[in-house]
């Protein structure tokens, strides 16, 4: 039905997440029938942030080569930033969820991946060489856990602290309970016990 070259095309947008064949297939009909200097500059952009756009070398968030190559992203560069206090999350996308709510004024270090025994993924394959390292080299006096609420994120929460415990710094878990707007009718057992447990006074 389709060129065979569009056809590989909407085979590829289909593969990025979020996207299914139908989207695909409007996305790449648009940019054959209408979209001709959108086709070059996604081109020219794709290409570009293929060889300029990667993990940061000190956090894994992502960031841009400076002049000199090096990757460093923009919480890295910010002074204003507390080193003392540091965020370890799962994905890069936890990292900007954190940031978009403007509560977190320290830095991150990004994971990668979660402990994962089913899925071949032990403590070896965790950065925690480079954990160790940022604690050490920023003077860090908190690690904050921000991993999912999940068995595997709970499960990486507790490695942390295991291999934290020997270090002079204190280990905290984000709290996780009942969402904003959120109705108690439809809670699951853990999020229901964690908002008990994590409960504060009301009182002045």
């Amino acid at each position: 039905m389709f060129p065979e070259r569009l056809s590989r095309l909407m085979q590829l947008f289909a593969r990025l997440p979020g996207v299914g064949e139908k989207t695909a297939q409007r996305y790449c009909l648009y940019l054959a029938t209408e979209g001709g200097e959108l086709s070059r500059q996604l081109g020219e952009e794709l290409l570009a942030a293929a060889s300029s756009v990667g993990p940061c070398q000190r956090c894994g968030n992502l960031a841009e080569a400076d002049g000199e190559g090096q990757l460093v992203c923009a919480v890295c560069r910010d002074h204003r930033r507390d080193p003392s206090l540091l965020c370890v999350v799962a994905r890069v996308q936890d990292l900007l969820a954190i940031e978009r709510s403007g509560a977190m004024r320290g830095r991150y270090l990004v994971l990668g991946r979660l402990l994962s025994p089913l899925d071949g993924i032990g403590p070896e394959k965790l950065p925690l060489p480079a954990l160790l390292q940022r604690i050490a080299e920023d003077g860090v006096r908190e690690v904050i856990v921000a991993t999912p609420p999940s068995v595997d994120g709970e499960a990486t929460a507790l490695l942390l602290a295991r291999e934290l415990s020997a270090v002079s710094v204190r280990v905290s878990r984000i709290a996780s309970g009942v969402p904003h707007g959120g109705d108690l009718e439809f809670a699951d057992q853990i999020t229901l016990g964690r908002a008990l447990d994590g409960r504060r006074s009301m009182g002045s």
